[in-house]
């Protein structure tokens, strides 16, 4: 199961945690059970360097062992997505990438479980309107200028439409993400009611610091998932205490799966990092894909009866995925996540998140809200649109594929 890393560049802080999560689960599996069903789990890294062009040389040079791929970059995804039709190679890439990849009939190989970008963007709306109503409030959209940073302008226009907000979007260029001083004069200059962040990398921590400058209320700032780690608040010291972002899985290391990590891996010596980001919010997003990837892997063993998999059996394990509390449980992780479960029609997972928010003084993350789910009501003819519009142009017959 190769993985498109990245641990150098300018997102290399965010891309070594996730990394490392993955690493030390899939380590764990391999050290406490034999693998998977008895076949140990070999796991490749190949690094992009956060680069779509590198990553689809990664993904060229990976695609012959691999029964699922994992591209980390909504860039990259979107462009090996059409390859992997052809390829016939599932693609996981959990709370990124393409949303209409949740629609499976068009695409049968992407899977972006448990939740996608306009299912965020809806939730953040969700969360706002239950802090007061948005109809006549301004809402400003600072994110980076990149397809990722991009993916929830169509959701969030329509929605500003229907629910009577002003959207104002900044982007942010990946040579500015340090240096943020002109978007937030811009924020400063708008006043707006909220500030919503699709940032990644440095972008993250450079706008909250550019946020305390300019004094603008931390609990009206929130941020999608890939916004809310340690390294985002940390530099900003006290005056990050309050930052909102979406996560759709728990936080801490306060499960017995973290004992395991510790003994099979840590204590072992093969830890995929220093051991210091065990518990953080990246670290923990890794190894919840690798648990993913691995129940997936062990559905489709069971579907298929065999332990060796094709990618194609494994792509039906993919869609017949179901999370359930028991089975985080069993897993060692209670609590941990939503329950979802996947099908044909859904790639998706059913659009769950919570929202945390940074406590400065005592350095965590916690959730303040349940499990939210998505409106999916909005989204479902929106994504239909959509990959209706990217089927007619591949020339795609949607269906299921089994």
């Amino acid at each position: 199961a190769p993985n498109l890393a990245y641990r150098t560049g300018s997102f290399a802080a965010t891309g070594i945690p996730l990394m490392n999560g993955q690493a030390d689960y899939l380590n764990m599996l391999n050290a406490r059970d034999g693998g998977i069903g008895g076949i140990k789990i070999n796991s490749e890294e190949c690094e992009t360097g956060y680069s779509t062009e590198k990553g689809v040389e990664c993904y060229e040079k990976t695609k012959a062992k691999a029964i699922v791929t994992q591209p980390w970059s909504t860039g990259i995804t979107l462009q090996v997505l059409p390859k992997t039709n052809v390829d016939e190679i599932p693609i996981l890439a959990p709370g990124y990438g393409f949303s209409p990849m949740a629609d499976g009939k068009v695409f049968q190989w992407a899977f972006n479980t448990p939740s996608g970008y306009w299912d965020a963007a809806s939730m953040i709306l969700q969360y706002l309107q239950g802090q007061g109503d948005l109809n006549g409030k301004k809402i400003a959209f600072l994110h980076l200028d990149h397809p990722y940073g991009k993916e929830p302008l169509p959701l969030l226009e329509k929605k500003a439409g229907e629910m009577g907000f002003e959207l104002v979007p900044i982007p942010v260029g990946l040579k500015e993400m340090q240096n943020q001083s002109a978007q937030w004069l811009q924020i400063r200059r708008e006043r707006p009611d909220y500030v919503v962040m699709w940032g990644w990398g440095a972008m993250n921590a450079g706008a909250i610091t550019e946020a305390v400058k300019t004094k603008f209320p931390m609990e009206n700032f929130i941020g999608i998932w890939w916004s809310g780690s340690e390294n985002d608040v940390l530099p900003a010291g006290e005056g990050a205490n309050g930052y909102k972002a979406l996560t759709f899985h728990n936080v801490g290391s306060d499960y017995p799966v973290f004992d395991d990590i510790q003994q099979y891996v840590v204590d072992a010596g093969k830890a995929a990092g220093a051991g210091d980001q065990i518990g953080t919010a990246l670290y923990n997003r890794g190894l919840y894909a690798a648990m993913l990837a691995a129940e997936a892997a062990k559905t489709a063993q069971e579907m298929h009866g065999t332990s060796t998999l094709t990618p194609q059996q494994m792509r039906d394990g993919m869609e017949n995925l179901e999370i359930t509390e028991a089975k985080m449980t069993d897993l060692g992780l209670p609590g941990f996540g939503p329950e979802f479960s996947v099908s044909c029609q859904n790639h998706g997972g059913d659009g769950y998140a919570a929202v945390a928010q940074w406590d400065a003084a005592a350095g965590e993350w916690s959730l303040i809200t349940d499990y939210m789910q998505a409106d999916l009501d909005v989204l479902s003819p929106l994504i239909e649109e959509d990959s209706a519009a990217f089927a007619a142009e591949a020339g795609i017959e949607p269906g299921c594929a089994m």
